[in-house]
């Protein structure tokens, strides 16, 4: 089966690297599934989940991180995603995101709440 080198990395780290058969991320234009074989892209992250369909030797998975803007790139069977901010799902507090999605709520704080809402769909998503 065809695989794709997936490498997500945020400013201050390398978040996630492996083989894949399935990258699910949202761009300006929507959201795009990227397979092996994928024509070349370059595309603007919007922030939102990521989910990758993880493939090698113990077997399928899923990987889902929250991703707050960057691009992702495709060629020659490798794809990054260079994000400002990205956490896998494992690593988010869902408590201290729900505090911080109400008080930014009630503090009319939208970049804030945006941040602690994608936190929150990463979570759900990996369940």
């Amino acid at each position: 089966m065809a695989e794709l080198h997936v490498e997500l990395v945020a400013a201050d780290r390398q978040v996630w690297s492996g083989e894949a058969s399935l990258v699910v991320a949202r761009t300006t234009s929507g959201d795009i599934g990227i397979m092996p074989g994928h024509q070349p892209l370059l595309a603007v992250l919007q922030p939102g989940p990521v989910t990758i369909r993880t493939a090698g030797e113990t077997g399928q998975g899923t990987v889902v991180a929250a991703v707050h803007g960057g691009f992702v790139s495709y060629t020659d069977g490798k794809l990054s995603l260079l994000a400002e901010i990205a956490e896998l799902s494992e690593e988010i507090d869902v408590e201290r995101a729900e505090r911080a999605l109400e008080r930014a709520r009630s503090e009319a704080d939208t970049p804030a709440e945006r941040r602690a809402d994608v936190r929150l769909r990463a979570v759900a998503a990996s369940r």
